[in-house]
């Protein structure tokens, strides 16, 4: 039995909390035996102790990824714990630990975003390589969106391997509940339900999308809803935006849903409008589970995610009329949505379920214990 400590300094549940939930769906616990140090706090700490994890809070690291303070207390942890392997999610504080306690480090980088001209260019680039490098014995890169930004940092490809995220498949809803939550929210039969789950912030481009629904609205088209589900730091100036636009008759801000899985099954096509952070959008891959068709931005993770054309449409970031091109083709074919649904289950199945992505990531851990040689 393998002891593997997840360390990550979120004091909330975003997408590197849930991708370790997702893991210990799957895991394979005759081989893995899994440990998480959270910050004192966490809302990750009882859902993480629900699906199996031991938890250990540590008081410090609070949504930083390093103090010099941080490290001891996670040395003493590492000390005390003795874990064969350390998985951080970003915490360089924990990989420092780990390193310095002769221990095997793994770091998964979830996020990608344009890298700084700081860390392009010596002498930052040679910090940044030197930096990772070191604190690490193989790095994970959620999408190769995200492995590019490492490499364009200066960071060795031989030091990265590109895991996709994984989910477990959402639980459908039955057609008596599809029809019944549509009537909930007003949506009359025939409509084409357009929907985006995400927190309402400014790179998730909520505007672009209002801005689509007024050119759609422009150019005469109708039958068609878009569902905003979400709340977040920019959620005013959405809902400004949508009343500036005259087009609350066809965009519905639902704030925040604890209904997901039957939100998603009132959808006839699941939206990503995002210019920043983008990687493997876990709630992508929650819609494709459904076989639910998809139109996405262009940035980041998202093409490796959804083939224009295949899976769903894509559309250039930060362009409202593209996105209302793809919307409006998917208004009027329902031959195509129907077309592109099928192949995005058909690719969940064989690519993005919660099993593969928890088989390759305990691929790596054995590849890095082979053979190896610690103590604390």
């Amino acid at each position: 039995m393998k002891r593997i400590l997840n360390i990550i300094s979120d004091t909330n549940i975003g997408g590197a909390g849930r991708v370790i939930l997702n893991y210990l769906n799957y895991t394979d616990r005759s081989r893995f035996e899994t440990l998480v140090a959270v910050p004192r706090g966490s809302l990750l700490k009882e859902p993480l102790e629900k699906a199996g994890a031991k938890v250990y809070e540590v008081d410090g690291m609070a949504d930083r990824s390093y103090h010099k303070d941080d490290v001891k207390l996670l040395k003493d942890l590492i000390r005390e714990l003795k874990p064969d392997l350390v998985h951080t999610h970003g915490a360089l504080s924990g990989r420092i630990a780990a390193k310095r306690c002769h221990v095997p480090v793994v770091y998964s980088r979830h996020s990608a975003f344009p890298v700084p001209a700081k860390l392009r260019y010596p002498p930052g680039r040679w910090v940044n390589k030197l930096v990772n490098e070191h604190y690490a014995d193989r790095i994970i890169a959620v999408s190769p969106a995200t492995r590019d930004n490492l490499t364009d940092g200066g960071i060795s490809p031989k030091k990265i391997t590109v895991v996709m995220n994984g989910v477990a498949p959402v639980e459908r809803t039955s057609p008596e509940e599809r029809a019944a939550l549509r009537g909930q929210l007003n949506i009359p039969e025939g409509c084409v339900v357009f929907g985006i789950l995400a927190r309402i912030e400014d790179y998730k481009g909520h505007l672009y999308l209002v801005e689509a629904a007024r050119l759609l609205k422009e150019r005469g088209v109708t039958g068609f809803r878009v569902l905003i589900a979400g709340t977040g730091a920019f959620e005013k100036e959405v809902a400004q935006a949508v009343e500036k636009a005259k087009v609350g008759d066809v965009v519905n801000m639902l704030g925040f849903r604890s209904d997901v899985a039957q939100l998603l099954g009132a959808l006839d096509v699941q939206l990503n409008a995002s210019y920043g952070t983008e990687a493997t959008s876990l709630a992508l891959l929650e819609g494709m589970s459904l076989g639910l068709p998809t139109i996405a931005s262009d940035y980041g993770g998202n093409p490796w995610v959804i083939k224009d054309g295949e899976e769903g449409l894509l559309f250039p970031s930060r362009n409202a009329a593209a996105l209302a091109d793809a919307m409006e083709r998917l208004v009027g074919d329902a031959a195509l949505r129907e077309a592109m649904g099928r192949r995005a289950l058909e690719r969940f199945e064989r690519e993005f379920t919660g099993e593969v992505f928890a088989r390759n990531t305990e691929k790596i851990y054995l590849d890095i214990l082979k053979g190896a040689n610690h103590g604390t």
